[in-house]
């Protein structure tokens, strides 16, 4: 198989099936072939009826990450209460918070032996805390089985809920992450349920108050941002604080997505790399493959790497 199409990476048990965007993917748009391995991973993930990320939003990566055991958790069910324009996860009324999730997650990080973790959600407007509660006690459970393994979270926005940084800072993460998505001028269009400095000013809370742990952000070419606005998103998320940034290209789940404007080149991607380094990101993950959790377990180890060669 030389290319993975969104619809061919979804499992047959799905209630909704993709169709391809009719834009001709460039060749440097590929995804892997799933393997031995990858079924594993799903084996691992199905027998505790547990949801990823890598499926719901119908990842490119999925069969080269679930090859190598990694796998995006998403909490809270599959089921989201804002509709983004980019994004292939359902939305209507979610179910009840499965109180249940956060231990059998933490036992698929024992099984899968995962060095490092990452955890996203559903938005859940829904509930008081946006889902707060559920992250801390996936956390305190990933600690108490595997505690060598680093947790990264990529969380919703919380609008509007109070008390969630209580609840988030009774037990933080390794890494905070929230995306950005996109430039400002596309955020009624783009991501209508959400506000650009609600996000920014997230990051920028949660490291005032944990200036340990390191906070991360990303953002997608190709839903017709201009150089100048994703070099002002760059300055903005410093402006906070925020530590890693990624940025990957768009890919038009269906014909009823945010259509795709453009593709951006891989070197489109390499020159703002350069960019992102010297406005003083200490991670970048730059590429048309990257995504927020790509490769994140290896950034992150060779951060710390890096760190304690020159502290040394």
């Amino acid at each position: 198989m030389n290319q993975l199409t969104s619809a061919s990476i979804r499992h047959p048990e799905k209630r909704h099936v993709l169709v391809a965007p009719t834009l001709k993917r460039p060749a440097w748009i590929r995804g892997k072939a799933p393997s031995k391995a990858y079924e594993e991973t799903r084996s691992v993930l199905r027998n505790r009826k547990l949801t990823t990320v890598c499926e719901e939003a119908a990842c490119p990566n999925i069969g080269e990450c679930w090859a190598k055991k990694h796998a995006t958790f998403m909490i809270l069910g599959a089921v989201c209460t804002r509709a983004c324009a980019f994004c292939n996860v359902i939305t209507g009324k979610p179910k009840s918070v499965d109180l249940g999730e956060p231990r059998r997650i933490a036992s698929a990080v024992k099984e899968m032996e995962l060095t490092h973790v990452v955890i996203t959600s559903v938005d859940r407007d829904d509930l008081d805390d946006g889902g707060a509660k559920q992250f801390r006690e996936t956390i305190i459970a990933i600690r108490k089985t595997s505690p060598e393994a680093t947790i990264e979270i990529l969380t919703p926005d919380f609008r509007n809920k109070q008390g969630v940084l209580d609840i988030l800072s009774h037990t933080p993460p390794d890494v905070f992450n929230h995306n950005i998505e996109t430039v400002p001028r596309l955020y009624a269009k783009i991501r209508p349920g959400a506000r650009y400095f609600t996000s920014l000013e997230l990051l920028a809370q949660i490291k005032r108050r944990h200036h340990t742990c390191f906070t991360k952000s990303g953002l997608m070419l190709g839903l017709g941002e201009s150089n100048e606005e994703v070099l002002q998103v760059m300055d903005d998320l410093r402006a906070a604080n925020v530590d890693f940034i990624t940025i990957g290209q768009y890919l038009q789940p269906t014909p009823r997505h945010a259509t795709l404007k453009r593709y951006a080149t891989p070197d489109e991607f390499k020159r703002f790399a350069v960019i992102a380094k010297a406005k003083g990101f200490l991670m970048v993950a730059s590429s048309p493959m990257t995504r927020s959790s790509y490769h994140a377990g290896d950034d992150f180890r060779a951060l710390k790497l890096a760190r304690e060669k020159t502290q040394a």
